[in-house]
């Protein structure tokens, strides 16, 4: 095999992102495009007309045009869709969240891992495009290097997710919990509380507290802001505050450890690095009201990638064709569990106020899930608009 066929599963505002670098990646190629909007296929159809549409991806899945496909549909179709490929020997790249609910997600792990009983050379990976960005590769480097110490403080607060009323009015899907299984946390949060955990070397809380606010800014019926307190099982403390409602907002990473603090904001990673240990330094030092000294260091990082999803699918596709282990991958499916789990157990308590414990219990999350849509259900009163525009606009800047 030379090239990869790919076959892009949903065609709106993600699928039509993916179409956009397509043509940059090497040893790919598209090998079918499916959606289950006549329009959508349609649109696309004119812009790619020697490419297979089709409207199933069942259809897709058996028609032999695609050795791997990438899943950009509505949250809930997520791993069942990516079942179905694994049924048929055929590679799948998840767009994020993994699933709506971690026993959606394990479920589809425990796909992905029988499938790899017939067929051990079945790669799957998840969209989590931030993990090419240099600024958490200089994080991670950093900690999983030792220069941060002992992690005592993680604080990420992320409200430059402002969306407008006509964002959420773009799909019928969008903002419901039927359609898309929750708001800010289950739809832009994702990369944030995948590298909450990544960065930090798979550091995962053990208990969460939160507060949130359903349609707090927003005539929908799911969350738009999110305050919540990690409890972590070394004894660190977090705090992950986010919102669609806030603007101008602000993207702050702080991560504290026993050796300074790092600082990811405006595009810089700060370290603030002490000289000793300040475990060590507080346990010795003689003076009540000294300080370690301090040095403020600007930390050097990479070039910022023109498609940071294209480098997800490059790196997806190398691995791939060169049959290397799926833990290669700079994004393997299966780690789309930890920051879903994280995210589960965020909403869980912000929305029912009570503390939860990890891991989740995943029988307990769905039933939360239901109930939150026999509550909150067709409070959306957005009238929903056409995307068409948007598409257009999409391929125009590339």
């Amino acid at each position: 095999m030379n090239k990869i066929r790919y076959g892009i599963i949903g065609l709106g505002n993600m699928g039509n992102g993916h179409l956009a670098y397509f043509d940059k990646l090497e040893n790919a190629t598209l090998g079918a495009l499916c959606d289950v909007d006549p329009g959508k296929r349609s649109w696309v159809q004119s812009r790619y007309p020697d490419v297979p549409m089709f409207s199933s991806h069942k259809e897709l899945l058996t028609s032999g045009t695609c050795d791997a496909i990438i899943i950009s549909v509505p949250h809930y179709d997520h791993m069942p869709i990516a079942a179905d490929a694994f049924e048929k020997n055929i590679h799948v790249l998840c767009e994020k969240p993994l699933a709506v609910s971690v026993k959606a997600g394990r479920e589809g792990i425990a796909a992905y891992e029988n499938a790899l009983k017939k067929n051990p050379n079945l790669k799957f990976g998840i969209m989590f495009n931030q993990r090419s960005n240099p600024l958490f590769q200089k994080v991670r480097e950093l900690v999983r290097a030792g220069e941060l110490g002992e992690i005592s403080r993680i604080t990420w607060l992320v409200t430059n997710w402002f969306r407008s009323w006509a964002y959420y009015a773009s799909g019928g899907w969008r903002a419901t919990w039927k359609g898309e299984g929750g708001g800010v946390l289950i739809n832009q949060c994702p990369h944030n509380l995948d590298l909450i955990q990544w960065v930090v070397n798979g550091l995962v809380p053990n208990r969460v507290t939160a507060v949130g606010s359903v349609g707090k800014t927003h005539p929908i019926e799911v969350e738009d802001e999110i305050s919540a307190i990690l409890e972590y099982p070394n004894g660190a403390v977090g705090h992950f505050v986010t919102t669609t409602g806030e603007a101008p907002g602000t993207n702050r990473l702080e991560i504290c450890g026993s050796r300074g603090k790092i600082v990811v904001e405006d595009g810089k990673v700060i370290f603030f690095r002490t000289r000793v240990d300040i475990q060590e330094f507080n346990r010795t030092t003689k003076e009540g009201f000294a300080t370690p000294e301090t040095w403020r260091i600007e930390m050097p990082i990479g070039r910022f990638p023109a498609f940071e999803h294209q480098v997800i699918t490059q790196d997806f596709t190398n691995v791939v064709l060169k049959n290397k282990p799926n833990t290669d991958l700079l994004a393997p499916g299966p780690e789309g569990i930890f920051g879903l789990e994280i995210g589960n157990a965020i909403m869980m308590s912000g929305l029912t106020r009570t503390p939860v414990t990890l891991p989740v219990d995943g029988a307990k999350y769905d039933a939360f899930i239901d109930d939150m849509a026999k509550k909150y259900g067709g409070k959306k009163t957005l009238q929903t608009q056409s995307v068409q525009a948007d598409m257009a606009a999409s391929f125009q800047k590339v």
